[in-house]
């Protein structure tokens, strides 16, 4: 499983650069803050979202913890997305939340 530390993906929003975030966390929990640009698809939807996702595109995976984002991670891997896994999640994230 590819891994990313949250602050590499600040890094590279304040670079400018275009960023497919995925937050599996529920929608009452992404309502306290999420990373900006980030899409709210939970964990148990995932699944079912599966063919609104393009497997040419990177995506990020994030969760609370980096407990959540991993499971979602190796789910999509397994069916052939590129995906990497935010460690620590939100728990570690100290860049700009959306509301």
């Amino acid at each position: 499983m590819k891994k990313i530390t949250a602050k590499e993906v600040e890094q590279r929003l304040e670079n400018g650069e275009e960023l497919n975030i995925i937050d599996v966390r529920e929608v009452a929990e992404v309502n306290t803050g999420k990373i900006p640009t980030a899409v709210n698809i939970p964990l148990g939807l995932v699944e079912f979202k599966m063919p609104d996702l393009d497997k040419k595109i990177p995506y990020i995976i994030v969760c609370r913890s980096g407990g959540r984002s991993g499971q979602a991670t190796q789910f999509l891997e397994s069916y052939g997305f590129n995906v990497t896994n935010m460690e620590g999640g939100m728990l570690v994230w100290e860049g700009e939340l959306e509301f």
